[in-house]
């Protein structure tokens, strides 16, 4: 096992009606309440918090699309900054979580805020406090410090230990009216995220191998009950909670993590518009194939542990690599890049952006060379 630093300070309010706990959780200052596109005015989550906080002083702040972008953020800024805001409270999914990281840090910052997500090597001291009411289960950003945000067709991550949230509120019954598209997507989301830690190489750490499987089984097992009766409290409950474990660092201490496939769908996301879930779902079982002699040893014991398989090497990875696109294609999302009308082939594309970002190779050993990706995205036609 690698040595490690592990930090999560966000305190999680989980369960029915947990959302009139604003009233005492929320300080008495200046608040933003910031949110998406309308659903929340829709599924009853909009009065809920406003009665919670009848009696705080609330400036709102809806609009944050599904791909969060720059330029939105920097609209939320100015009012931040008129407004004298002290405190961001993000109602909604990954999106409007991961914006309010982004003004978290953007908020004290004396430069260009965009060179919050160029620039890695610049340090901070402080932060505005925000916290969650989640809406939508899939990124994780509710337990966790990394936020991503677009500027046209770029996207790129960040992240810092001042952007855990204070505190987030998850009410599994608030998600009930969510499309079973986006209940598909919030299952792969978190699946991948789970595999992008686990699916690498042997690293003696039997605890965090073990934290991740039960991630993965639960949520073959309830993913599905999630995806195909909308209103099954226990199962969005349990697929809420593990949606947010996949990215909370817990069993991702101490061990080597690959995240080739969120930096090749990021790309994806960036020049098509497709759904962040929706190119996981296209690359990873293709990065597995084009992996599976750098991954051989954790692929079977993935098959073995996870899938509950048996036989030869070469037949478990093979199969644990189909009941994974399986898997997806169970819940509504498409593993091949032809399900999608994108008029051209995207391979040059991406890794020529992949290239202009100064291109390392990637992966838990740096294997996923510039050919690799080409492969992977090949394999990914097919």
């Amino acid at each position: 096992m690698e040595n490690f630093e592990f930090y999560n300070p966000t305190k999680v309010v989980f369960g029915k009606g947990q959302i009139e706990r604003l009233k005492d959780l929320v300080p008495k200052t200046r608040v933003l309440m910031l949110f998406g596109e309308g659903s929340i005015k829709t599924n009853g989550v909009y009065d809920q918090v406003k009665n919670a906080l009848s009696s705080h002083e609330i400036i709102e702040c809806g609009g944050v699309q599904a791909n969060p972008t720059y330029e939105k953020a920097m609209e939320v800024l100015e009012l931040i900054k008129k407004e004298k805001i002290d405190f961001i409270l993000a109602v909604g999914g990954g999106s409007v979580i991961d914006t309010a990281k982004f003004l978290s840090l953007a908020a004290f910052f004396p430069g260009t805020p965009w060179s919050i997500l160029t620039n890695r090597e610049q340090t901070y001291s402080k932060a505005l406090p925000f916290a969650c009411v989640l809406t939508l289960p899939a990124t994780g950003s509710e337990m966790n410090c990394y936020f991503v945000l677009s500027r046209g067709d770029e996207k790129l991550s960040g992240g810092h230990s001042l952007l855990y949230p204070v505190f987030s509120i998850l009410d599994p019954s608030v998600s009930f009216t969510l499309s079973q598209k986006q209940v598909g997507n919030g299952v792969v989301d978190a699946f991948v995220h789970v595999l992008e830690q686990y699916l690498t190489y042997p690293a003696q750490a039997p605890l965090q191998d073990r934290f991740a499987e039960s991630v993965l089984k639960t949520l073959i097992e309830e993913g599905p009950k999630s995806y195909s009766r909308l209103d099954n409290y226990e199962a969005r409950a349990n697929h809420m909670w593990c949606a947010t474990m996949a990215l909370s660092s817990v069993f991702g201490v101490g061990v080597p993590q690959d995240w080739s496939t969120h930096q090749i769908g990021h790309e994806l996301t960036a020049l098509y518009g497709i759904d962040h879930a929706r190119t996981l779902a296209i690359v990873l079982p293709a990065m597995l194939w084009s992996m599976r002699n750098e991954k051989r040893q954790k692929l079977m014991q993935y098959a073995e542990r996870v899938w509950d398989l048996k036989g030869s090497d070469e037949e478990l990875i093979q199969r644990a690599i189909r009941r994974t696109s399986d898997f997806f294609e169970s819940l509504g999302l498409p593993t091949k890049l032809l399900s999608y009308d994108l008029k051209e082939n995207p391979t040059e594309k991406v890794i020529a952006r992949l290239l202009a970002r100064g291109f390392t190779p990637m992966g838990e050993k740096q294997q996923v060379t510039l050919e690799k990706v080409r492969e992977v995205l090949e394999f990914a036609k097919r």
